[in-house]
Order: structure tokens, then sequence, then C-alpha cells
């Protein structure tokens, strides 16, 4: 893996070690506690099964959690400001003290806002951070920012999404907002890009930004994460439903980890951290070879 020149993400209250020779890929952990998740109908929606969840996920070995109170499935209805802070807040102070860094998947600069005065670790903003006061309210913290690209809005970004050039248009609008973070003051040390799978991508994009992680990487030197999990393009490269997403989205984990992503977001911790400690222990491994007489 190509090392970086910083080796660690600051995460809040926590140095992600991302680089060096004993760097492991990180697992995100998906907490959503909405209740019409695609990936998992809202089974954690309550405070009791959202905690019972994260310690789980804990236990498995997951090194961030990610908090979503808003469903961002193609063709979902926006959420209110009200809505989405009622359903993220109990969660986030439930777990801020659990040892483990925090996300909060929001859009919106009135739940960053209240997630920072909580103690979130990281905010994971799938619009890049486009709204003008997001980068300004989170300059003087100390959490992390996970930019990631998206075409359109959930209500339309499946409608015909079309690029030019996929990989480039996506590494040209994540180096914009970063630069534009860094403009605001905020420590590159403090991002993290994501590609966006799904997020108004076909089929074909998704696979040209997948067999390019290690590109866009290396062109940003910012650690990438790689969130597939579960997702159509799984569905449609399986014929499964998302119910059985499982194997074929450690199998997409474990390619975009070889492509040389740092942090991979999944719903199923447990497998794949298995999967992970397995194909690093074999990749890590020296094979020698007796020469044959």
């Amino acid at each position: 893996m190509t090392d970086f020149p910083d080796t660690y993400l600051q995460c809040g209250r926590y140095r992600l070690k991302i680089s060096g020779p004993s760097f492991r890929p990180l697992v995100m952990g998906v907490l959503n506690v909405t209740p019409d998740s695609f990936s998992d109908g809202g089974r954690f929606s309550s405070l009791d099964a959202a905690i019972t969840q994260a310690e789980l996920m804990i236990e498995s070995g997951v090194d961030i959690i990610d908090i979503g109170g808003e469903s961002t499935r193609p063709g979902s209805p926006p959420l209110s400001i009200e809505e989405e802070l009622r359903r993220v807040m109990p969660v986030l102070y439930a777990l801020r003290d659990c040892g483990k860094p925090i996300s909060v998947d929001t859009r919106r600069p009135e739940v960053m806002y209240e997630a920072m005065i909580a103690g979130v670790d990281m905010i994971n903003d799938i619009t890049g951070f486009r709204d003008e006061d997001s980068l300004s309210l989170l300059r003087d913290s100390d959490c992390a920012l996970c930019i990631m690209h998206m075409q359109g809005t959930p209500q339309t970004m499946q409608h015909e999404p079309s690029y030019d050039d996929v990989v480039r248009e996506v590494s040209e609008f994540l180096l914009q907002r970063a630069d534009a973070a860094a403009s605001e003051g905020i420590d590159r040390r403090r991002l993290c890009i994501d590609p966006g799978f799904g997020f108004g991508k076909t089929l074909q994009h998704n696979l040209e930004l997948l067999a390019n992680i290690g590109r866009i990487q290396h062109q940003l030197s910012l650690p990438l994460l790689a969130g597939l999990s579960r997702k159509s393009m799984i569905g449609k490269l399986t014929d499964k439903p998302v119910e059985q997403r499982m194997a074929g989205s450690i199998a997409a984990a474990l390619y975009a980890i070889a492509q040389d992503a740092r942090i991979v977001r999944v719903h199923d911790v447990a497998e794949t951290v298995d999967a992970i400690s397995v194909w690093q222990t074999a990749k890590n491994a020296e094979v020698k070879i007796n020469p044959i007489d």
C-alpha cells in the first residue's frame, strides 16, 4: 500500500493509523437509525436496538461507528432537521464514550453543529460539505470530515446519471472540496474522501471508480473510504436482493482494499473484519519456494 505524508487521520478524540508497516484497513460500521433504510429495514430505529447493534459491532472489531438518521436511498424524500436530530442525538449521546470513534452521516449544518457539541469524532457528508455554512462551522473542531461525491440529490441522483469521464470528474470534485476545506483552515489530516458509489452513478460508473481507487487516492493524497456494502451495484452483479448481498459486499470491500482503500464502510462488520484479517495475513505472508533439484 502507498504511504501518505501523514500516517494518521485526526478523528476527533482519536488518531487513526492510515499508513505504515503495521497499518490494517479500517472498518466503519453502518448504524442506520431510520425506519425506512434500504439495507436493514429500520431494524435499529429504536434506541435500545441501536445500542445493542453498536455493542455487537464493537465486539466484532469495528473501528468507526457511523450513525445515520436520514435515508439517502434513491428517490427518498427529504427529512426535517428536527426529525433527524430526534433520531440521531440520543444514539450519539449513548455511544460517545463507547471507546470507538463515532461518525454522524448528515448533510445539514444544524445537525453537524449539535453533533459537534455532543463530541462527535467524524462528520460524513454525502454532499461533500457544499453547504456554505458547514466548513466554517467545523473549522475550529477536531473532528474528521469525510468528503463524498454525489451527482444530483437522493431524489434525482439515479435519473440517468451521466459523465464524460467519471474518474476524472469525481476526482476533480473531491479535490475542489478538499481545497475548500483547506482554504477554510481545516487541517488536511482531518480529511478523507469517498467517491460515492451508487450516488448518481450507473453500474459501469461504479466499476470504473472501483478499479481506479488507487489512482484517485494517489492524486489527492488523502485516505479513501469505500462504501459498497449491500448497494444496488452488488445486487446487479449477483442478482440478489438486499438481504442476500453480504458475500458480494465482502468481495467488493476486499477488492477496494486491494486497490488501496484505507477505510471500508460496511453493514456486516464481523464477517468483513474476518475477511480482511485472512486477506491481509495471506498478503503479508512470505512464501518460500524451494528450488527443484
